[in-house]
């Protein structure tokens, strides 16, 4: 299980009002979310994501209130994995629900910068910087996550 792709950077405390405004969560359909993901802190964000681009943070990736459509809006925006120095656990675990792939990795978040093209192996939670030619060790995924994941989400590795 692998992805490559370009990054997009932010700091601390990324909440998830940033990530999907409050305005917009009178609806369920993850397309109509994606469309406004992170426009409060990058109003670009939506017209320069790429399908299985990376985002890269800093501390408490995530935090703020427990809405799974902080990383459903993410995941349907196009972005393959989010990295950063730490999440918030329940977006933690909520990104697992769905299927989005995320990594805690303190000298990732602190050598990649946004633009970056970064390529992930969650086998063994190597990110390879392909812009600069350098490697950093996440811890990789337990089995369970990956199926979990490769499913796209939990509720659909639970159909096997």
């Amino acid at each position: 299980m692998n992805t490559k792709g370009f990054v997009h950077k932010y700091g601390d405390n990324v909440d998830t009002d940033v990530i999907i405004p409050a305005r917009y969560l009178n609806t369920a359909d993850a397309k109509e979310l994606a469309s406004h993901c992170m426009e409060d802190i990058d109003k670009d964000f939506v017209k320069n994501v790429q399908p299985n681009d990376i985002i890269v943070a800093n501390y408490n990736f995530g935090c703020g209130s427990s809405r799974e459509h902080a990383p459903l809006a993410i995941k349907t925006a196009g972005i393959s994995c989010v990295i950063a120095k730490t999440f918030a656990r329940i977006f933690y675990r909520n990104s697992i629900n769905i299927g989005l792939a995320i990594l805690e990795c303190e000298e990732a978040a602190d050598k990649i910068e946004g633009g970056d093209e970064v390529a992930v192996d969650f086998d063994t939670g190597i990110i390879t910087n392909l812009t600069k030619n350098e490697t950093y060790q996440a811890e990789p995924f337990p089995d369970f996550i990956k199926e979990i994941i490769h499913a796209n989400g939990l509720l659909n590795s639970l159909k096997k």
